[in-house]
């Protein structure tokens, strides 16, 4: 850097601050839903340098970026999205920032009112993937091993 350069601390993309200390590839994965390979794959659709810092880009490269954010769906195949088929519509969808969260309390509530297996574990508390509960996630009043007395 010849020049002195003002970094941008943070950058906002798809309602989500990225740190602008770090690296295209690396700060993208602070968005929810975007991981390492996303977000390389992102600076690729953008045509920008994975490895530049993001605080010190211009801003035609950034709004490039949230574009290429914005359109990931569309442009990679199906097996590359978080949710290749979507309940409601049936069609693929990647979910990303705050679709993830409210995307998932919205399935736990559908396992409830259906009062699958999984639902009906989530209700009550208990492991849900098949753990066991014998040692392991207790909670409330639960005894320990007990001792025989002398």
């Amino acid at each position: 850097m010849d020049q002195e350069e003002e970094i941008k601390y943070f950058v906002r993309v798809r309602d989500t601050d990225l740190d602008g200390t770090k690296q295209v590839q690396i700060a993208l994965t602070g968005i929810n839903g975007v991981g390492r390979h996303a977000a390389r794959i992102i600076a690729q659709q953008a045509n920008v340098d994975s490895h530049a810092i993001l605080g010190l880009m211009p801003d035609e490269e950034v709004e490039r970026i949230r574009e290429a954010v914005e359109n990931y769906t569309a442009t990679v195949p199906t097996w590359m999205l978080n949710r290749p088929v979507d309940i409601y519509t049936g069609k693929p969808r990647h979910l990303m920032a705050s679709e993830v969260p409210l995307t998932l309390e919205e399935d736990i509530n559908i396992m409830r009112k259906i009062r699958s297996y999984r639902g009906i574990r989530h209700e009550t508390g208990q492991k849900v993937r098949g753990q066991r509960t014998k040692s392991t996630g207790r909670t409330g009043t639960t005894v320990g091993v007990k001792r025989k007395k002398n």
